[in-house]
């Protein structure tokens, strides 16, 4: 013990220890995984039950085989074709928004490192895919308790449709996969310019494989434990919380754990934020993710037949992602006398954020409120890091953590009290259903109840944040690049080649 203790105390020895220790817990952690993927795919979707259990239970599934197959030749009468296509096209508008991720993030980022954020994009998504079929989806949304999800590992013995929606299980998952892509891409955007790509590979894992699944089912899952605190439940309609505020906290904590890019002079310090290399893709990336928000918004619905709930929503959508933008703009315009492109991207972006949580259940006019306060949230918010000396190069935190609060917040507030829920035939607004806000006679229930959801979801994000952070930082040693990659550039040093190669001069 005592030698143990020695060899602790030298820098050298203490990181062989944990890379040896954590490459051990991983190759653990990898025989475990492949012991229960071979468990899944022979005994079905519980793997976590016993052998004298599942097996029945695979035996009565392959004697039904062949009566399943002879009703598959017609359409089930409890799927809603309508319903389906309507959740199969959104689901494709938001996945759409990875290429406006990958814009925005490589407009803002400096020109050395574009392949980097373009490659750390495409196997985020290829990644949370592969994941979000394992257990992912199985944790987040399958019945188990309220604060986990117990079925459907791997697409096992997952129902035609998922619980009343009218909507296969497959559809359902290819929607809620895209949900979940955004909140690993939202993270990376704190850590641009130096994060290490095996780094940045293992924190993806975590987050899509198990933080946010974890987190979603305590709002999302059908016996989330927020769905059922009284004497009003939680509500976030299309993710304010479970994707940006989530999102977010990770990436203020990436962005902690790896500290400011070399060079990077704060405002306290007589410098200022480094410019991104191309605002014109910046730009172009705001509007192709503004087009997604159609797809993430309106389609929770999960259904085509609330057409006046999927027209409020739009119209909410587009109205606080409006003002919150020009509100940013005129917001900035006095303190530098210039009208800032990349200020006014991040305000309308804070706009559609603020709206995800309460789009359903407010009217446009507080859609124009809250959007509007978005913007000078998220001015706030990056004020805030510049004060504290935080890199965030895209303003990961300020649009997706601080304007997720307020956004999930702001229901609490705008909700009017006049609808309810969408149901696969049209909006439930009886009177027992509908959520009221302060402003509208509501009280400060609701507000208490969107208080709770953020502050557990959003504090447990930050938290585990760090913990994932920290444990890749010192385990791994492979979060930050090392600094002759990082004046290199991470284009040329980790993937070979630059995004410009003909107006590349040098380091």
């Amino acid at each position: 013990m005592k030698r143990f203790l020695n060899k602790m105390k030298d820098p050298q020895e203490r990181k062989y220890f944990c890379t040896m220790l954590g490459a051990k817990l991983l190759g653990a952690m990898a025989v475990f995984a492949v012991y229960y993927t071979v468990k899944a795919m022979l005994h079905g979707s519980n793997v976590w039950a016993d052998d004298a259990t599942t097996a029945p239970a695979a035996a009565a599934a392959s004697a039904a085989v062949p009566a399943a197959t002879a009703a598959a030749a017609a359409t089930p009468a409890y799927v809603n074709p309508i319903n389906t296509v309507w959740v199969l096209v959104t689901a494709f508008l938001v996945f759409f928004m990875q290429a406006g991720f990958m814009m925005l993030e490589g407009g803002f980022a400096r020109s050395r490192e574009t392949v980097n954020v373009m490659l750390e994009g495409i196997i985020d998504t290829c990644l949370c895919g592969l994941l979000f079929y394992g257990w992912g989806f199985a944790w987040m949304f399958g019945a188990g308790n309220g604060f986990i999800g117990n079925q459907y590992y791997f697409l096992h013995n997952i129902p035609d449709t998922y619980g009343t929606t009218g909507v296969p299980t497959l559809a359902i998952f290819l929607f809620q996969f895209a949900f979940a892509d955004c909140t690993s891409t939202i993270t990376s955007g704190a850590m641009v310019g130096r994060t290490g790509f095996i780094g940045d590979l293992l924190y993806s894992v975590v987050v899509s494989g198990l933080i946010y699944p974890l987190l979603g089912h305590w709002a999302w899952g059908p016996d989330g434990w927020l769905n059922n605190i009284h004497p009003a439940a939680f509500h976030d309609f299309a993710g304010s919380t479970v994707v940006h505020t989530i999102g977010g906290m990770i990436a203020l904590a990436g962005a902690v754990v790896l500290g400011p890019r070399l060079g990077r002079k704060f405002k306290r310090d007589g410098g200022g934020p480094m410019p991104g290399h191309d605002m014109t893709i910046a730009a172009l990336g705001t509007i192709i993710l503004w087009f997604g928000w159609y797809g993430f918004n309106p389609g929770s619905t999960l259904s085509a037949m609330d057409t006046l709930g999927i027209a409020r929503i739009a119209t909410n959508t587009t109205l606080a992602a409006v003002t919150g933008g020009i509100v940013a703009m005129f917001v900035v315009y006095p303190r530098s006398k210039i009208w800032d492109c990349g200020t006014t991207c991040n305000g309308l972006l804070a706009g559609l954020v603020a709206i995800t949580c309460p789009c359903y259940w407010v009217s446009p006019f507080g859609a124009i409120c809250l959007g509007g306060i978005a913007g000078v949230v998220v001015v706030l918010a990056t004020d805030l890091l510049e004060y504290l000396r935080i890199d965030d190069p895209v303003g990961a935190w300020p649009v997706h953590g601080a304007a997720g609060v307020w956004g999930t917040l702001s229901l609490g507030l705008f909700a009017t009290g006049q609808y309810g829920a969408p149901t696969p035939t049209g909006a439930d607004n009886s009177a027992g259903s509908v959520v009221t806000g302060l402003f509208y006679g509501g009280g400060l229930t609701q507000l208490k109840a969107q208080m709770i959801g953020s502050a557990c979801i959003g504090g447990s994000a930050l938290i585990l944040g760090f913990i994932l952070m920290y444990a890749v930082h010192y385990m791994t040693g492979t979060l930050r690049i090392s600094k002759e990659g990082e004046l290199q550039g991470m284009d040329i040093h980790e993937h070979g080649g630059a995004a410009y190669p003909e107006f590349t001069t040098g380091a």
